[in-house]
C-alpha cells in the first residue's frame, strides 16, 4: 500500500436534464403574445403525432379557455369560472421569484386553436383548444397540411 490514499472525487451535485425548447419556436410564441389578436397558421410534430392549428397567445388563449369553461354546467360551474384567472396569479407570482432571480422568461408552452391531431391509424381528432410544453415539440412549420 502506498503512502498516500487514493481519494474518490467528491460527488457531483445531480444534473437535472430536460429537453429543451426550440428557441426559434420561443420566440415566435413571445411575439405573438405582443398582440393579443394575432394568431398564425402552424404544424407541430410531437411524440402524439402531427398536430396543426392556429397558434395563438397566451392571453387570448386564457379568454378563450375561460369562455369555454362559463359553458360548462353543474355545481362546479362557477369555481371553474374563475380558474384561468386563478392559474395566471399563481403563475404572476412564480414569475416574479423568476425575475427576483435573473431567470429569463421565454415562453415555456404553446397554445393552438382550432386544432386538429393525427396520430398513427387514428381518425383525426379535431379539439377547439390545445395547450402543450414546447420542451415536446419536437418539429414544427408554419402552415397546416393541405
Amino acid at each position: 500500500m502506498s503512502a498516500t490514499a487514493e481519494t474518490s472525487p467528491a460527488p457531483s451535485a445531480a444534473v437535472i436534464t430536460e429537453p429543451l425548447p426550440d428557441l426559434q419556436l420561443q420566440l415566435l410564441i413571445q411575439l405573438l403574445d405582443e398582440d393579443p389578436r394575432s394568431s398564425l397558421p402552424l404544424t407541430l410534430t410531437h411524440s402524439g403525432g402531427i398536430l396543426h392549428g392556429d397558434v395563438i397567445g397566451h392571453e387570448q388563449w386564457k379568454a378563450e379557455w375561460a369562455r369555454s369553461l362559463r359553458q360548462v354546467e353543474g355545481e362546479g360551474a362557477n369555481l371553474l369560472a374563475e380558474f384561468p384567472e386563478t392559474v395566471d396569479q399563481g403563475v404572476r407570482e412564480l414569475r416574479a421569484e423568476e425575475d427576483a432571480s435573473g431567470a429569463a422568461r421565454l415562453p415555456r408552452w404553446i397554445h393552438l386553436r382550432d386544432v386538429t391531431l393525427v396520430s398513427g391509424a387514428m381518425t383525426p381528432v379535431s379539439l377547439p383548444l390545445w395547450r402543450g410544453r414546447l420542451s415536446d415539440v419536437s418539429g414544427w412549420a408554419l402552415g397546416r397540411p393541405q
